[in-house]
């Protein structure tokens, strides 16, 4: 046993060492390369709301319309808001409260309300009538939620066609007035003729996942509290998911993309990752014990991004045991417009988010083909954007 005893003490001194000399040696970070990028409006801030779905898919289509020539805009993310949530609502009431009545949506709930409303610029319609400069829900979504669940519980057996009304009241009083026309670059429009003339069609973009308890090739609605309009999403293997993300990006789509942003991996400075070592089942490990490393200490050194960070290998089971008991969720929206390598040559999707000019990219994050792989709910793509071989499989025309 003493000789057991030194072979550790020895072996600890050599993994220290080792683990130093390499600590230092890698100590510039993670320097990225961009692969290919396509073309994104300006970073925006959804500041103190739930409305990333809103900010996302708007700037996923925003780049559609500069793939598609028609020019730079910026469109009213309160638009879609204003409108969905009065969809909601009357899903709402017609289903006795029993769905969830929250202010995050899907990816879904832009494109329906595209279609069936139209889209105005972002200056006819700002959202921001309740004296604040930036966007601030926490009261509007009380006094939302607060309206229809007092309906519900309706004493008068019946509802009458004024509670529309007073819920629009609601909207109108902080996001303003849904515009019927309006001028923009001199030509007047409705919402429904100026989407016209922008060619986006909603039916054109479809949603894809992947799970196992559900066939694959088949849809199925996602079952997150978000998906309140019940949209159903394609589900495919995730290597077919993953091969749909940079078959996109290679022939000069974008990529909307809905993931769980709470895991610590997430950085705020801009890179997300899935690190290899379980930090939450360290303590008291025989790593512990030996290399005098202790939880705290080996958290502060895998995500202090001084070196990168050998990340954990992704199944499909992996995914959906994270899925099935709760550790993925559907926490937010985002944009993927390009691919970027690090200095080991790792992959990364190069991703727009909605919190302003944050982190150590300036609101751009670069997201490890692992994260994606990991934590991805589902994606919404141009359907031109499949592989041909995929779209077969999916039956999608």
């Amino acid at each position: 046993m003493k000789r057991f005893a030194v072979v550790l003490i020895l072996l600890s001194f050599l993994s220290v060492s080792s683990f130093s000399q390499e600590n230092n040696s890698q100590k510039e970070g993670y320097i990225f390369t961009v692969v290919k990028e396509h073309p994104v409006t300006s970073i925006k801030n959804q500041n103190r709301t739930s409305t990333c779905w809103s900010f996302s898919a708007l700037s996923f289509l925003e780049s559609e319309l500069l793939r598609t020539g028609k020019g730079t805009h910026d469109l009213s993310e309160m638009f879609i808001v204003s409108n969905a949530y009065y969809d909601k609502a009357d899903k709402y009431i017609r289903t006795s409260g029993n769905i969830n009545f929250a202010p995050g949506s899907s990816f879904g709930d832009v494109l329906a309300v595209w279609k069936n409303y139209g889209i105005v610029p972002d200056a006819v319609m700002p959202g921001l009538n309740y004296g604040e400069k930036t966007h601030i829900h926490n009261e509007f979504d009380a006094a939302l939620s607060g309206y229809v669940k007092a309906l519900v519980r309706n004493p008068n057996g019946k509802y009458t066609p004024a509670w529309k009304e007073g819920f629009k009241g609601i909207l109108n009083a902080y996001l303003g007035e849904v515009p019927q026309k309006f001028t923009y670059n001199g030509k007047e429009y409705t919402p429904k003729s100026f989407a016209a003339e922008l060619g986006i069609v909603s039916d054109d973009y479809v949603s894809l996942t992947s799970y196992t308890h559900h066939p694959f090739y088949s849809e199925f609605a996602l079952e997150i509290p978000d998906n309140w309009r019940w949209d159903r999403s394609y589900n495919l293997p995730i290597d077919e998911l993953m091969m749909i993300f940079d078959f996109a990006i290679e022939k000069g789509y974008t990529v909307l993309w809905a993931s769980d942003v709470s895991e610590k991996g997430f950085t705020r400075k801009g890179i997300a990752f899935v690190p290899e070592t379980e930090v939450a089942n360290m303590s008291g490990s025989d790593q512990e014990r030996w290399l005098g490393v202790p939880k705290s200490e080996l958290d502060a050194k895998i995500f202090s991004l001084e070196q990168i960070v050998p990340e954990k290998k992704i199944t499909q089971e992996t995914r959906q045991i994270a899925f099935d008991n709760g550790q993925t969720t559907d926490d937010h929206g985002m944009h993927i417009y390009g691919i970027a390598k690090d200095q080991k040559g790792n992959k990364y999707y190069m991703v727009k988010n909605s919190w302003g000019e944050t982190g150590d990219y300036k609101g751009i994050w670069y997201v490890s083909e692992t994260f994606a792989r990991y934590k991805t709910m589902n994606i919404v793509v141009h359907k031109n954007s499949i592989p041909a071989g995929i779209k077969a499989k999916l039956g999608i025309k």
